[in-house]
């Protein structure tokens, strides 16, 4: 598995639930430059819109040799995420109850094959952040304090 693009804001953003593994419909200027890592999955997120799963917001930069600009694809287009139909009918159950959202984590090679790591995550909270923060800063200073125990 080569991995490509990370979406790290996402973890910072949101709890992240439960994950599983997409397919993605890509063109072929599009593989090629995802296999340049000219991706950014910053800001995207799954939408379902008539029983499919739609990925909105995956910026893939055009490829620059593809000859003509018709083939070199729009940068923010809708590209469709490729799953079973019991999946997508699991989900469609948990992301409308409220506060449920679908979000892009990975995109990566398997086989040749383009997957995204769809994650079903829920908004954090701002003092649920905050929290976070202060429990990493608590372990921070008791890892410091160990070490000069042990000095």
């Amino acid at each position: 598995m080569k991995t490509i693009a990370t979406n790290r804001k996402a973890y910072h953003y949101y709890e992240i639930l439960e994950t599983l593994e997409a397919g993605i419909e890509l063109s072929g200027s599009e593989v090629k430059s995802c296999r340049l890592g000219k991706i950014d999955l910053r800001d995207s997120f799954a939408y379902i819109d008539r029983n499919e799963i739609i990925a909105y917001n995956i910026y893939i930069a055009p490829y620059a040799q593809a000859g003509i600009a018709k083939f070199r694809g729009e940068p923010r287009r809708k590209r469709k995420l490729l799953l079973h139909r019991q999946e997508i009918n699991r989900l469609i159950g948990q992301v409308s109850q409220k506060g449920f959202t679908l979000i892009p984590l990975e995109l990566y090679f398997k086989n040749s094959w383009a997957k995204v790591k769809l994650g079903l995550a829920k908004r954090k909270k701002i003092y649920d952040k905050r929290e976070i923060l202060r429990q990493r800063d608590l372990e921070r200073e008791m890892r410091s304090s160990l070490k000069e125990k042990t000095r």
